[in-house]
């Protein structure tokens, strides 16, 4: 579960107080959701309770979601037209040494594995503890070891316990060299051929306590990590992130406390990530607690809509997933 840190709290006094929120950090400017108004319960009663967090999807029939407390991760599958976990259940997370439970708010699943983003050990939660976990996603066991842990925290500002790693997603190298990011570890256009056992893509974190979105290069044969960008994401505090490959889009979603609006990051001319729309949340869709959002692959495409997935960190009315409609173009 996530509480707001200082300068989300400001935003949120300057909207209560109806003041307009100047700081282009803290831009409240949206438009209509680009796709329908309606939005349906996605879960069973009571199927998650609270604290379920981050979501991604594999394939058009399975989503991953993760929940913070305790520490788990579930493989989804369609039930009609609702989400329920496959038969092996929610895996209960370790890290590597096979010990702690870490509160897992973002996952993403990737060509290199399961990855997810957390913001502390559940057994130490006083301390903040900023790591991206690799799992075996494959694996039918019912407690997952990390197969991997880069641990980001000394990269990072300093963050309570509860404000760290809320989001993360992943962005293949091909499209990355295609449309000109700027490596500002480099001072130069990316070339993939700088970072050896990168991967195929950059990860991309985002960090509750500032809003900010973090790209790395993380090596894939052991714990190392290369801070590639730090982005502006237009929020004062991010619950999830997602790319789109459909449109290029680079999507950051907030919770209640931004009224649950979403915005479009794309790259610019400079090859730098730059916000180009904000978003309110569709219209019957209450201001609910949503700290994951995923889409659904641009496969799915049909009548010129598909899927988009959000979870409610609250449960509310007992329902932790809700489903809706996105625009297959914009």
């Amino acid at each position: 579960m996530s509480l707001p840190g200082k300068a989300r709290l400001a935003a949120v006094a300057l909207a209560v107080a109806g003041l307009a929120v100047t700081s282009t950090s803290y831009s409240w400017a949206a438009t209509t959701w680009p796709g329908g108004s309606a939005v349906a319960t996605a879960d069973g009663s009571d199927v998650f309770g609270t604290n379920l967090s981050g979501l991604s999807f594999q394939s058009p029939s399975v989503l991953w979601a993760v929940q913070n407390g305790p520490g788990k991760a579930y493989r989804l599958v369609p039930d009609g037209a609702t989400w329920r976990p496959d038969p092996s259940g929610g895996k209960t997370l370790h890290y590597s040494n096979g010990k702690g439970e870490p509160d897992a708010e973002g996952v993403v699943f990737t060509p290199d594995g399961l990855l997810a983003a957390t913001e502390r050990d559940n057994d130490n939660e006083d301390d903040s503890l900023l790591k991206v976990l690799r799992f075996d996603a494959n694996s039918s066991a019912s407690s997952l070891n990390a197969t991997s842990e880069w641990d980001l925290t000394s990269d990072l500002p300093d963050v309570d316990a509860n404000s760290g790693l809320e989001g993360i997603s992943w962005i293949p190298d091909t499209f990355l060299t295609t449309h000109g990011f700027r490596d500002e570890h480099t001072g130069a256009t990316y070339s993939p051929g700088s970072y050896p056992d990168h991967g195929t893509g950059l990860y991309f974190v985002g960090l509750e306590d500032n809003g900010t979105i973090y790209a790395y290069a993380l090596n894939q044969s052991g714990s190392g990590y290369t801070r590639v960008a730090t982005i502006t994401s237009g929020f004062s505090a991010v619950m999830d992130l997602e790319f789109e490959p459909g449109t290029g889009h680079l999507w950051a979603a907030c919770d209640n406390s931004c009224q649950g609006q979403t915005k479009t990051l794309d790259l610019n001319a400079q090859g730098k990530f730059a916000v180009t729309a904000t978003y309110n949340r569709p219209s019957g869709m209450s201001n609910l607690n949503n700290e994951g959002f995923a889409i659904a692959p641009q496969s799915t495409c049909s009548s010129g809509h598909k899927a988009v997935v959000w979870s409610d960190d609250d449960n509310t009315s007992k329902h932790a997933l809700r489903t809706g409609t996105l625009n297959c173009t914009g």
